[in-house]
């Protein structure tokens, strides 16, 4: 009996001629570019090396786009931010040793956030790998070891004909639910020397599915159904797998009350009667949700900023849905379904009975007036005013990024991202330096609408080379820079520990200067002018930066026992 999956496609008379004739003048480089566009690549991001010149020569062969940055954790910020607001696997070029190693914080923020990095590296000629003393320039005994407790998976080439599968494979698993970053290693040989391998013409990688099992899904319908005080925590799962309206429409048909993390910011929206926002770090959120009788949480692990800083303690029964096995009941015993999102939410509504509860949007009501009666009550006018300003100014379709600082832990809690898909942060490793080159991808991913990137003066000054990447390529980003002349969270948490800060002062350049002296327009502002100068900037084509001279506080932090 023959199975559809065992059936081949015959290639046709001008596929084998091609075969048997492939054109003269290809390396190993140009089996990876093949393989890459094969798949459905069309971009690629990255910076040259010695090791990895076999591919960047064989780029100017292919149609493929490259977008060259100044720092390779640089790069990877921007196809992390690719992969988010594409949902494709994006391809990072890298060279070996200090050039690979210098990717690896963008390679863990991927790994936390879930999104999708395709990751090539050369590695020092085949002669010298094994772990000997060599001493070939770049040489680690064992470069991959440093990347697999980072990416989802590690696939080594040794010879030209196990490119085009070892990135298949990575491709695949690059966008596997969870997404991920994968990691995909090269010889130096292996790229320059001349190949008689056919053109790569075809690509089958599929990601797999995750579907729910069956019978947890009765179980969880049946426990959400009968819920008295049902509730919901919306994580970045649902953001990834594109899972939105499928909340939405569970959310009402059980009447449920739902929170979003930070990363998940817009998977529910924000004006909906049954959305308790984001203010999941606030003790009256957190009150509601440790009440709820039957709590689903979806797509998110309840780490720190999840759950209060681990001060959460649900008192009823917690269904927790992750497509990251590792996740799932890592802090909190749960009905655990290992799942996509989307496809686990599918199923719940094709099972669950929906609910009644004309009381709910009065509930939530109450909660969200608690959450602004204490913010009100500190003082935080100049933080609301700010943070209310970049949503005045910030089309409501562009996607925004966000790097480590006061502002973006504000806006994690209170910021209306208008849709999913729309708010990106560094929230999931934590690193500083990603909001610029991070909005640099999203400007590449889709340049027909404009890009706003936030940062500190601190993280500012990690990505600062990234301008002239800006400029170079016209990307059409405007860089929000808040400059307190320091790390502002740093100084903040330090006094309120020790007294007094140390090590948190920067001195700083004047970076409207700095900004104009790379060619792109910069402007200093105020926070009552913020609105209408953040809109100029950003609706004015091309790169800009606008600088706000601000020191802004954080919110009193609940998990420590403040009202």
């Amino acid at each position: 009996m023959t199975h559809d999956h065992d059936l081949v496609l015959r290639p046709t008379e001008a596929q084998i001629s091609a075969a048997l004739n492939p054109p003269p003048g290809r390396n190993g480089g140009d089996l990876v570019v093949e393989t890459l566009a094969a798949l459905g690549a069309t971009t690629v991001f990255g910076l040259p090396g010695q090791h990895a010149l076999g591919v960047f020569d064989a780029l100017r062969r292919s149609d493929l786009r490259y977008i060259g940055l100044r720092m390779e954790n640089n790069a990877g910020f921007a196809a992390d931010a690719y992969g988010r607001i594409t949902g494709e696997a994006a391809p990072l070029l890298l060279s070996t040793g200090p050039g690979a190693l210098t990717s690896l914080a963008a390679l863990q923020e991927a790994a936390s956030a879930s999104a999708p990095v395709l990751a090539i590296s050369s590695q020092i000629p085949t002669a010298g790998l094994g772990g000997g003393r060599h001493g070939y320039l770049h040489e680690l005994p064992d470069q991959s070891a440093s990347f697999r407790g980072v990416v989802k998976s590690v696939h080594t080439v040794r010879a030209q004909s196990q490119i085009a599968s070892a990135i298949e494979a990575a491709w695949t698993s690059a966008l596997t639910a969870p997404h991920g970053p994968v990691w995909v290693e090269i010889p130096q040989d292996v790229l320059l020397a001349e190949t008689s391998i056919p053109v790569v013409t075809g690509g089958d990688a599929f990601p797999e599915e995750l579907p729910p099992r069956p019978e947890l899904t009765a179980v969880a319908a049946d426990l959400l159904s009968r819920a008295a005080r049902p509730a919901i925590i919306a994580g970045g799962g649902v953001v990834r797998s594109d899972a939105s309206g499928k909340l939405r429409q569970l959310a009402q048909t059980l009447q449920a009350p739902v929170v979003t993390t930070p990363g998940g910011k817009g998977a529910f929206p924000w004006t909906h009667p049954l959305s308790l926002q984001s203010w999941i770090e606030d003790r009256h959120t957190t009150d509601f949700l440790e009440d709820a009788d039957v709590l689903l949480v979806v797509g998110s692990g309840l780490g720190e900023l999840s759950s209060n800083y681990h001060t959460f303690r649900p008192r009823g029964r917690v269904i927790q849905i992750e497509a990251d096995l590792g996740k799932l009941e890592a802090n909190h015993p749960a009905l655990g379904i290992h799942a996509d999102a989307r496809l686990a939410l599918q199923a719940l509504l094709e099972t669950v009975s929906p609910r009644e509860d004309a009381e709910a949007p009065e509930r939530v009501r109450a909660v969200l007036a608690k959450v602004s009666d204490r913010i009100a009550a500190q003082e935080l006018t100049l933080e609301q005013d700010v943070l209310a300003s970049v949503r005045r100014a910030l089309p409501a379709d562009s996607p925004s990024f966000w790097d480590m600082t006061i502002l973006a832990y504000w806006a994690w809690s209170a910021f209306d991202a208008k849709g999913p898909n729309l708010l990106h942060s560094a929230q999931g490793a934590g690193g500083l330096g990603y909001g610029f080159p991070a909005a640099l991808g999203a400007a590449v991913a889709d340049p027909s609408r404009p890009v706003l990137a936030v940062s500190g003066d601190g993280g500012a000054l990690y990505s600062i080379a990234e301008l002239a990447t800006a400029r170079q390529y016209d990307l059409n980003v405007t860089w929000l820079i808040v400059d307190d002349g320091g790390y502002g969270i740093l100084r903040e948490y330090m006094t309120d520990a020790f007294g007094q800060a140390t090590g948190t002062e920067l001195s700083r350049p004047d970076y409207v200067a700095l900004a104009e002296s790379f060619g792109v327009p910069g402007a200093r502002t105020t926070p009552g002018t913020l609105a209408d100068d953040l809109s100029k900037a950003l609706n004015s084509p091309g790169p800009s930066v606008v600088v706000l001279p601000a020191v802004l506080r954080m919110f009193a932090p609940t998990h420590l026992g403040s009202d």
